[in-house]
């Protein structure tokens, strides 16, 4: 399977693809240019999908505020829904990474996932396949989207609250710890998780990631993303 077989859309540039599927570590490992990894596509690629998206919300929503679809959108393009798409479609096998990353199980992390996902659509919007690629986008996209509409709860919190957040000023949501009780075998952690100082909402979990979905949830309810 090639990129080609996943996206049903002809590639002219084939260095554009390899750069779009080599992770960081590779690149380290092998004393290879900066440039040669898919950092600069994915940051190219992001854009491509956010513009894409708006774009498709915009016309599927035409009495939606502003507001409304921005929520939408936050879901959609979130690391939670571009890994599911990536590991879905076979392209989570042909991202390149070193021996090492691979052996800690990278291959597998949403983030590595949703990275080579917008890498592949800045090399194609190099490549001269925009129409193209926005096609697929909204092809792809489409299910997501009436899922994001009328069932939001579903999604991964966390990732929808960075989302929005750095949508806006670029910066991530902080989560502490601010209390642990129980015994060992059955603690109960309170995190609370604030953005540019001030604290959106407190969640409580048997683990840390549990308290901080649930605290990222509430954040989410109390913000309107969800």
């Amino acid at each position: 399977m090639n990129i080609e077989d996943i996206f049903g859309i002809e590639t002219k540039t084939p260095e554009l693809y390899k750069q779009a599927l080599t992770h960081t570590s590779y690149i380290q490992d092998n004393n290879l240019p900066y440039n040669e990894c898919y950092e600069r596509l994915e940051f190219l690629g992001d854009a491509v999908l956010k513009l894409t998206v708006s774009d498709i919300l915009f016309k599927k929503f035409p009495q939606a505020h502003e507001g409304q679809i921005s929520k939408i959108r936050s879901i959609v393009v979130s690391d939670n829904t571009l890994a599911d798409i990536t590991k879905n479609n076979g392209l989570q096998n042909l991202i390149i990474l070193s021996g090492h990353t691979e052996k800690q199980g990278c291959r597998n992390l949403n983030s590595i996932c949703a990275c080579a996902f917008e890498a592949v659509l800045g090399a194609y919007y190099l490549d001269g396949k925009f129409y193209e690629i926005r096609d697929y986008i909204e092809k792809t996209l489409t299910p997501y989207i009436e899922k994001a509409q009328n069932h939001p709860e579903n999604y991964n919190a966390k990732e929808v609250l960075q989302e929005y957040t750095q949508g806006l000023t670029k910066t991530r949501p902080e989560y502490t710890v601010i209390k642990e009780s129980g015994p060992d075998h059955k603690k109960v952690f309170e995190i609370e998780v604030s953005y540019n100082g001030e604290v959106l909402a407190i969640g409580k979990g048997s683990t840390k990631k549990e308290a901080e979905q649930k605290s990222a949830f509430e954040a989410c309810k109390r913000l309107g993303i969800i």
